[in-house]
């Protein structure tokens, strides 16, 4: 089987299968995925997202802000807490740092000082409350992997998503107890590093995910992308690595749940009865 770890199941575009969420996921359980995250990016659109989970056993959610949402209000280390623990969220995120935008458009994104403390709070209350990060990070490798280390429990860990850094910040992530999750992007011809991580990383330290509805994989380019194609995610890292796509999806599952503890007792019955084999449950 494998699982969706990062998908956005409250953005999907209305073109899709005529916006019906139960026939995406329909599509994507025909393709054997049998578990999904869907990822919060604001705590005000969490009741929608916790709706979707208890409609569809195989759905679980996070909680967090995105850094490049605006807010009125920063959001506070209890009010983090309280949004995972009445939803049932079984982690914290998405949240991190994005500088891409700040010197393109400033106006347009929340400054680096307002990006960290909202990250740092994030980061807090996820190690408060024992659930892994989800994080988002781009052009920021310094500022991210030093407010993993102060803040960060490696017991616990998370997981760098949608990963386009380099292969050093990856090991270091790694080093600290987190998981590389690697998305449609590692199928575009340009990315051919992110093929080489693939390869040069241990698999039992990678995931894999779809962010949709963004960066449809090859060759669904430039359409809105779904749950079903993380299944190509996995075909090209198992191409990458010169292995099959079963022993890709059996690793980059067993890895969920041991990150996402809180998901294991929603995980089909055979898949539990494999984690228990594996003392991961």
């Amino acid at each position: 089987m494998f699982v969706d770890s990062h998908c956005h199941l409250d953005r999907l575009d209305p073109g899709t299968h005529g916006g019906d969420l139960s026939a995406v996921l329909d599509a994507a359980r025909a393709r054997n995925v049998r578990q999904f995250l869907a990822i919060a990016v604001t705590l005000e659109g969490m009741p929608a997202l916790a709706e979707i989970a208890r409609s569809h056993d195989d759905v679980v959610i996070s909680a967090g802000v995105h850094p490049l949402q605006h807010l009125a209000e920063e959001p506070s280390v209890a009010a983090v807490k309280e949004a995972a623990e009445r939803f049932a969220a079984v982690a914290i995120g998405e949240c991190g740092l994005d500088y891409h935008y700040l010197d393109k458009a400033p106006d347009r994104v929340p400054a680096r000082d307002v990006q960290r403390e909202r990250f740092r709070c994030q980061l807090i209350a996820a190690n408060e409350l024992e659930l892994p990060v989800i994080i988002h990070t781009r052009e920021a490798r310094d500022d991210t992997l030093a407010l993993i280390r102060e803040h960060t429990d490696p017991a616990v860990g998370g997981v760098l998503h949608c990963f386009t850094e380099d292969l050093e910040m990856a090991r270091e992530a790694v080093r600290h107890g987190f998981y590389i999750s690697l998305s449609g992007i590692v199928t575009f011809r340009n990315a051919e590093s992110l093929r080489d991580l693939a390869r040069r990383l241990p698999l039992d330290r990678l995931l894999i995910e779809t962010d949709s509805p963004y960066l449809a994989p090859v060759p669904y380019r430039g359409k809105p992308n779904e749950p079903a194609w993380v299944v190509e995610v996995a075909e090209c890292i198992a191409e990458a690595r010169g292995i099959s796509i079963a022993e890709v999806a059996a690793q980059t599952t067993a890895n969920f749940y041991r990150l996402f503890r809180a998901a294991a007792p929603d995980a089909p019955g055979e898949v539990r009865e494999a984690l228990r084999s594996a003392g991961l449950v």
